[in-house]
């Protein structure tokens, strides 16, 4: 209804391609439940009840003087004399995972890192850290990271190509030259080294990344501006007093997106497996995030606790596979041959 016949078809192409459809839908499933991580997995309770009253614990913070306990500190809902203290003058709701990314379970009977049983579904980490809770919270993390990654890198990278290929001359010569030298950099050793100068964290991870990976797009956008600025419309707009800005905004840039939005996902799952390699070499997000190239360097640290290596390995690989299968899907919706030509 608010698609132009054109981007109908390509949707129709898109859907037409079962494998990258059904990719599609099962991975916006496992990115939404991921967003509601505390949902599922919170050593807090998502509600209680107490003397009548109702508490959200999941969201707001409540002293154990509120319940009827002795500190002033945030209420340990884990803690047996609280939680007896609740349940005699209420009860509590639970998620069903009861622990988080960064809870130490020390009820646990087996030294860590523990097997796969009723309290642990994937076991524990070599903390007594629930396993599966930190693959939910691992997920979400590499995805919004991933994405954060691509949105800014693919920011620069169009407007860096822009430039280039509708300015041409100068501007493209040394542009490019520039691109050259920088994609000649050795990026994961360039990464290693300022993930020890500067204090790792999301942004700042982040940020050394678009530093270095802002060029993947630049060569296809400069090489659509270099084909389109030429044509005889663009000239025309020229000749009307259309100022570069809009004639690039407006008239250009449309035609470029095209062949970009065909990268799009495969530059996420290129930048979720960059994350996942400097979590696995120590030089990723802050020790104890929930990463899952963390656990796979606890799977190879552990190798009597196989439970640690395989849920790594199966998290990520679905991760990227479902991405693959995504970017083949996009990549036939917005190829001619496939959206005018006879057969999908």
């Amino acid at each position: 209804m608010f698609l132009s016949p054109l981007n109908r078809r390509r949707w129709q192409v898109f859907k037409s391609h079962k494998r990258g459809y059904r990719s599609w839908w099962i991975f916006l499933f496992l990115f939404f439940i991921s967003l509601g991580a505390e949902l599922i997995a919170n050593e807090k309770p998502l509600l209680l009840s107490y003397k009548g009253e109702y508490y959200v614990p999941a969201w707001k913070v409540y002293t154990e003087t509120t319940f009827g306990g002795e500190f002033e500190s945030e209420a340990d809902y884990r803690d047996p004399f609280v939680a007896d203290l609740i349940n005699a003058e209420g009860w509590m709701l639970f998620p069903p995972i009861p622990f988080s990314y960064k809870t130490i379970d020390y009820e646990a009977i087996d030294p860590p890192p523990a097997a796969p049983d009723a309290r642990h579904w994937l076991g524990t980490d070599d903390q007594n850290r629930d396993v599966l809770a930190r693959a939910i919270y691992g997920f979400r993390i590499s995805v919004l990271f991933g994405l954060a990654l691509t949105v800014a890198s693919t920011l620069i990278g169009v407007l860096a190509g822009a430039l280039q290929g509708y300015f041409g001359g100068r501007v493209d010569l040394l542009g490019q030259r520039f691109v050259e030298v920088w994609q000649g950099l050795p990026v994961l050793y360039v990464l290693i080294i300022l993930a020890t100068v500067i204090e790792p964290g999301f942004w700042s991870l982040l940020t050394i990344m678009v530093f270095v990976q802002w060029t993947a797009l630049v060569g296809v956008v400069r090489a659509e501006f270099l084909r389109v600025r030429n044509f005889d419309y663009i000239k025309a707009a020229r000749a009307l007093g259309v100022s570069d800005t809009q004639i690039m905004w407006r008239h250009v840039l449309p035609n470029a997106m095209v062949a970009t939005l065909t990268f799009l996902p495969f530059i996420l799952s290129g930048s979720v497996a960059t994350l996942t390699s400097l979590d696995f070499l120590g030089f990723g997000l802050p020790p104890g995030s929930p990463s899952l190239g963390e656990l796979l360097q606890q799977g190879k640290n552990n190798v009597q606790a196989p439970w640690l290596g395989l849920t790594g390995f199966f998290v990520i690989s679905l991760m990227l596979s479902l991405l693959v299968f995504v970017g083949e899907a996009v990549r036939d919706a917005f190829d001619p041959r496939k959206t005018f030509g006879q057969g999908v």
